[in-house]
């Protein structure tokens, strides 16, 4: 259906469909945000992280908050988990949680802010007052033509709004582009010694990511937070750079800071032997980073068994060799399997992967996502990572049938139960 819709539909008249939809939500709910402090964050990788973060920071420190992810939706101390499949949904549905927001008297409004939303004009009719870039690496490609696109894309939500504030990641290669665009106030984030006088710093020090956690210092100010992975020191600034600019205290943060747990199926660590990490990463930067946290965390001696779908169908195909070659070089073992095909052959996306890998004696496929896991962990010991990656949290796997109620970690738990009562049988 997917497929036939772009194929029949020229996009220029969904799009606007799409803009027609989100200036109605603005008449409809009484322009929300114009009564509420919104905040956008956008880039290639890391914005539901960022935007959990924040707005746990921000509730712990004494605000009222909703917000908007890729895994809930949330107003005040109620919440719901995303079950749309996508990250900013249309019709209205964005302008009616920014008004019952407004309703429930919150503070702030966090959300995630995709370039495929912004390309169908969802972002239209929404007065940021903080937009937020975290990084750019390729993806969606063939969705915008270009990668040049693709960032042009992402930089509507700097150069067509009139926010207040821009946080911009320093450390990252496009920071220049995206801090240029007018604004009250530009703050920029930073790991490294990178110096820029011409705009606010937020700068972190003895910075270390370990088994337990991550720690850093700002301003002689530390954190420590049970949070894996070097890029969750980077999402981690970001939030707490947006705290900064709600008028919250560095102190205040540093506080809190240790009660910030991990984001469901965001480098989620949900058995210990063998540790098996379930993660979303769907792009070849989000799959060198976790692979990249794994090793942190890996038993000694312990090899690494990845299962691996690569991208979902009807899109972004150049890059599935590109995740089997990252694969092939980090993972000891590799077990290709389904990840959401909408209308495409699951085998035919499996051999594209394959074709990135040149040592096929690591390889195996199998096409069932449950056997794929079963595998995984029947083959390993308890000093073994399991790293199984592309879906996360999500809660369905799609397929030309329709969709089918999928949880990974769900299925590592249902999985291991099976190889447990076969072992003391």
């Amino acid at each position: 259906m997917k497929e036939q819709i772009r194929r029949y539909i020229p996009e220029r008249v969904l799009d606007w469909y799409h803009a027609v939809w989100a200036f109605l939500g603005v008449v409809v709910y009484r322009n929300p945000s114009h009564h509420i402090r919104v905040i956008g964050i956008t880039g290639t990788n890391g914005k539901t992280s960022t935007t959990h973060i924040a707005s746990d920071i921000l509730e712990m420190c004494g605000l009222k908050v909703g917000s908007l992810s890729s895994l809930r939706f949330k107003i005040g101390g109620s919440e719901e988990q995303n079950l749309f499949k996508m990250t900013m949904p249309g019709r209205m549905h964005i302008q009616r949680m920014m008004r019952q927001a407004v309703n429930a008297e919150c503070d702030v409004f966090v959300m995630e802010v995709t370039s495929e939303g912004i390309k169908q004009n969802r972002h239209r009719g929404i007065r940021f007052d903080t937009v937020v870039f975290l990084n750019l690496t390729p993806e969606h490609i063939e969705r915008h033509g270009s990668f040049d696109a693709y960032k042009k894309t992402k930089a509507k939500l700097f150069a067509h709004t009139q926010h207040r504030v821009a946080i911009v990641n320093a450390d990252d290669s496009h920071a220049d582009y995206f801090s240029s665009f007018p604004c009250e106030k530009v703050v920029c984030y930073t790991v490294t010694d990178v110096n820029r006088k011409d705009v606010s710093m937020v700068r972190a020090h003895n910075v270390s990511a370990q088994r337990d956690g991550i720690a850093f210092e700002i301003d002689n100010v530390a954190f420590h937070a049970p949070l894996l992975g070097m890029f969750n020191v980077s999402n981690s600034l970001a939030a707490i750079s947006i705290c900064l600019e709600q008028g919250v205290a560095l102190e205040n943060i540093s506080s809190i800071f240790p009660s910030i747990h991990g984001i469901d199926g965001r480098a989620e660590i949900v058995l210990n032997e063998p540790r098996v990490i379930v993660d979303y990463a769907h792009t070849p930067d989000g799959l060198e980073k976790i692979y990249a946290m794994a090793k942190t965390v890996q038993g000694d001696g312990g090899k690494k068994v990845c299962v691996l779908g690569s991208a979902g169908g009807g899109r972004d195909k150049w890059k599935r060799p590109e995740m089997g070659k990252i694969a092939e070089q980090e993972c000891d073992e590799i077990i290709l399997t389904d990840e959401d095909p909408y209308d495409e052959d699951p085998e035919k996306i499996i051999e594209e992967v394959k074709k990135g890998i040149s040592n096929q004696e690591k390889v195996s496929v199998v096409l069932d996502r449950r056997e794929a896991i079963h595998k995984a962990l029947a083959r390993s010991n308890k000093q073994d990572t399991v790293v199984i990656t592309g879906k996360g949290a999500e809660p369905w796997m799609v397929t030309k049938q329709g969709k089918i109620p999928w949880d990974d970690r769900k299925i590592v738990f249902e999985e291991w139960e099976k190889i447990e009562h076969d072992t003391y049988i």
